[in-house]
């Protein structure tokens, strides 16, 4: 498997909407998930970010009813400025027929990371042949809500620590024992790996653990298959540091 093929593409988004907890949630199901976010709480605010070049999104997602710039005459502005980004119209109730015939799509809320996450997977020219595909999100919304319902933010922020701390030394000794072509020990330390990650939420480093643990090693493409592997497993893992910085700050 080649690097590019190691890699997953995801793209830069922005959201913009005017109400403060929409925008926050939305952000945070697209954070949890590997995405970078830019957020604008109006048209104009967007459309000033795109002309000062603060971002080159190649997703958009757009509330359909704003104070101020909305709806069409938004849209217009933001497909001059980013003519190759997909459009989606975000609305609490069936947008009228012009703004959904000027969209790429419509997003009904309230949504949930599911949904979001299956409309991004569809924007076209988007790569699919890492193994780091819309299966598995980088956390678990759901296992994540649900350990913060049972401990404090210091305790859990502990935890993920913890995980990504023996993540990235568990990923050193995977490479080093496809180095010598060790197939127990990458069999080993996947097993590992898909134990631990899989209970802190950790759902794309559990998911290539149970394939590393799963993957022969003797023929050439085995090899090449592990190899591939370990690059995606060190892409979750820079994902994981990403969200730790962004959800669980210290």
């Amino acid at each position: 498997m080649s690097e590019m093929k190691s890699q997953r593409e995801f793209p830069v988004v922005l959201l913009i909407d005017d109400d403060l907890v929409s925008r926050e949630v939305a952000a945070t199901l697209l954070t949890l998930s590997g995405y970078t976010v830019h957020s604008a709480e109006s048209g104009e605010a967007a459309l000033k970010m795109l002309d000062e070049r603060q971002c080159a999104p190649g997703a958009i997602l757009c509330d359909g009813q704003m104070p101020g710039l909305s709806g069409v005459e938004l849209m217009a502005g933001l497909r001059a400025r980013c003519r190759s980004a997909v459009v989606y119209v975000m609305s609490g109730s069936q947008p009228a027929e012009d703004l959904v015939a000027a969209a790429d799509g419509v997003l009904l809320k309230p949504f949930d990371g599911e949904m979001l996450w299956g409309l991004l997977q569809r924007i076209p020219g988007r790569r699919q042949e890492s193994e780091l595909n819309g299966e598995a999100p980088v956390v678990s919304t759901k296992v994540l809500n649900k350990l913060r319902e049972m401990m404090s933010e210091e305790a859990l922020r502990k935890i993920y620590v913890t995980m990504v701390t023996d993540l990235d030394t568990r990923i050193e000794a995977l490479g080093a024992a496809v180095a010598r072509r060790d197939a127990e020990e990458v069999r080993r330390i996947g097993h590992s790996i898909k134990g631990g990650c899989s209970m802190a939420g950790a759902m794309q480093a559990a998911r290539l653990g149970a394939m590393l643990e799963s993957e022969p090693m003797g023929e050439d493409n085995h090899l090449d298959n592990i190899e591939g592997l370990l690059a995606d497993l060190r892409a979750a893992a820079r994902g994981l540091h990403r969200i730790l910085d962004s959800e669980l700050p210290a």
